[in-house]
């Protein structure tokens, strides 16, 4: 038996102008089974949030690069 699937969701790879995101819009509403799009407008903690894991991604990063390129001497 196989699942029923009520909602697709789609992320944009970055934040686009509303007038140039009318053709994608246009375009997915064309497409058989779609009942309709909604836009989600950018705000203030879209980019907290971003920046935060910007941030969280970079220390990450420092760290694993810190272990890759002067790795702890051992003890004896």
């Amino acid at each position: 038996m196989t699942d029923r699937i009520h909602a697709l969701s789609v992320a944009l790879e970055r934040d686009i102008r509303d007038d140039d995101v009318r053709a994608l819009i246009d375009a997915i509403r064309c497409m058989r089974f779609v009942a309709g799009v909604s836009t989600h407008v950018t705000d203030l903690s879209d980019y907290s949030a971003r920046a935060h894991v910007r941030t969280q991604l970079y220390a990450k990063l420092h760290e694993a690069l810190g272990e890759i390129l002067y790795p702890k001497k051992e003890t004896t």
